[in-house]
């Protein structure tokens, strides 16, 4: 029996989490996906948070292949490789080395014939860090149009159709570029739906977006961009289509999620994944998974307690007149559901990315207790308030309820999870 108390349920709830991100664990996942080896070279390309372990897992798997090739990751997200060059570059928002990252990426597939193969390692958060702006666009233009899509509350398809029409490198040029080798794309999902051609952009997959499909996208959100994004957009545009495509999806939320409901049958408690896609506005789906807590408690309905229930996808938030405190959409979404679950007891959850990073905070998310409003209010903290600012990083930072993981090196994007029990009753 497991006597609940916010400890342990606390440390129930983070293995629910590692056991998420330990099932997109490229040392685990990418082996038994690999191709046949080839009879020409082998170069190995890739962008996204997960890419250097991805390379390093390759290198493993591979031992007597030449490989050479380059990545690029996040910083602080690199690993050791021998044959693989790792480049680390800025995210959210892109810097001088998502240039030179794409720039080297594309000099690495030039010159390639049919005995060749390019393996391509992607994964989310790859169009910040790979960047190849259309002529006439600088990276200043690029990285105004970031922080613009970033703070509209855009869903991340819709800002990465903008991103990949300004871009020679997103929306299967980069599989263009390399022509006539064949290409494999292996992939670690953060994308709701798990659409490759949204994922890091799809450098390698056939899009079927167009440009005004991105300029629809900027007026919708009344954006603020540059006038020459535009005119880029209104150029002659050519839809490039290519019949082979060959990816393989290595680790998925989906996937997460069912690692992580393992662990809690384990414990005699019922998971409910609700979703692997969830979107929407981070308070307005805190509020939704608070509104399904209660009537689980009380009536047994979507599913009788103990259980959990556990969800992925990506939220958003999105941020007025450009002002707002240190937040996360994990954290907010976990202040918007303490609010509304109003400290009913035998209820405790958590959201943080898999990454390791909620945001741009150095938190994965945070967790929270039948008692949080209590200890708030104790600490003379405005929950509302708070929320309103989208100050949600510090709220739970002076409660002492962060969670901190440090790069995790995979990302299958968003976890959350509510754990309920029979009012006032152990497990």
């Amino acid at each position: 029996m497991i006597t609940f108390t916010n400890s342990t349920a606390r440390a129930l709830l983070r293995q629910l989490f590692d056991a998420a991100v330990a099932s997109a664990n490229p040392l685990k996942v990418l082996a038994p996906s690999l191709p046949d080896k080839p009879k020409g070279r082998c170069v190995v390309v890739g962008a996204g948070k997960a890419s250097a372990a991805m390379a390093a897992a390759l290198e493993q798997a591979w031992p007597d292949v030449p490989i050479s090739g380059v990545v690029v990751t996040r910083y602080g997200h690199a690993v050791p490789t021998s044959r693989i060059k790792i480049i680390e570059a800025a995210h959210p928002v892109p810097d001088d080395n998502s240039l030179l990252a794409a720039k080297e990426v594309l000099q690495s597939v030039s010159g390639l014939t049919k005995d060749d193969l390019v393996i391509a390692l992607i994964s989310g958060g790859g169009s910040a860090l790979l960047v190849s702006p259309k002529e006439g666009l600088t990276l200043a233009d690029k990285q105004a149009l970031n922080k613009a899509l970033l703070q509209s509350g855009a869903g991340i398809g819709e800002m990465n159709v903008v991103r990949k029409h300004l871009s020679t490198i997103k929306g299967g040029k980069l599989a263009q570029a390399a022509v006539p080798a064949r290409i494999v794309t292996l992939v670690i999902s953060d994308v709701p739906g798990d659409d490759p051609t949204v994922i890091a952009s799809g450098p390698t997959v056939p899009d079927v977006s167009t440009p005004k499909d991105a300029l629809d996208i900027l007026l919708r959100y009344h954006l603020n961009v540059p006038e020459l994004v535009k005119e880029v957009l209104q150029r002659p545009f050519t839809l490039w289509q290519q019949t082979a495509v060959d990816i393989r999806m290595i680790a998925s939320p989906l996937m997460a999620l069912k690692a992580a409901g393992n662990v809690a049958r384990a414990y005699g408690i019922t998971p409910l994944i609700l979703g692997d896609a969830l979107e929407g506005e981070a308070r307005e789906v805190g509020k939704v998974f608070a509104g399904m807590a209660l009537p689980a408690q009380l009536h047994g309905t979507p599913a009788y307690t103990p259980c959990v229930l556990l969800s992925g996808g990506e939220t958003t938030v999105t941020i007025h007149n450009g002002k707002a405190g240190r937040g996360g959409r994990n954290t907010e979404h976990l202040l918007s559901s303490a609010l509304a679950l109003r400290g009913c007891p035998g209820i405790w959850g958590m959201a943080g990315d898999t990454d390791g990073i909620d945001g741009t905070e150095d938190a994965a998310g945070a967790f929270i207790a039948p008692d949080s409003l209590i200890r708030a209010n104790a600490a003379g903290l405005d929950a509302n308030k708070m929320l309103a600012s989208h100050n949600s990083y510090s709220f739970f930072h002076a409660l002492g309820d962060l969670i901190f993981t440090g790069p995790t090196l995979t990302n299958v994007n968003d976890f959350r999870a509510l754990m309920i029990l029979p009012s006032g009753e152990d497990l």
